[in-house]
């Protein structure tokens, strides 16, 4: 199982349709997805607060960074394996 993380916030609307990409192109069974809101920590506001949504790998820290589609997606997993 490969643990990802978006950051992203209430009201983004762009991390709205990066969970809908996410959702609709990632296998529950191989991937799990935690959404992670920058608002509640310091250090995440400072690095993320102007590039949310970002999709971050935990294992290796790899980050797909807005805008991506599904082929990108696709693309950054595989790139970890």
């Amino acid at each position: 199982m490969r643990n990802f993380l978006l950051m992203s916030s209430v009201g983004c609307h762009l991390c709205e349709q990066a969970i809908d990409i996410l959702v609709q192109n990632m296998n529950p069974e191989l991937h799990q997805l935690e959404e992670v809101d920058i608002a509640f920590d310091d250090a995440l506001m400072d690095k993320y607060s102007t590039r949310i949504p970002v999709l971050v790998d935990e294992q290796s820290g790899a980050e797909l960074g807005w805008p991506f589609d599904a082929d990108q997606l696709h693309h950054f997993i595989q790139q970890l394996i």
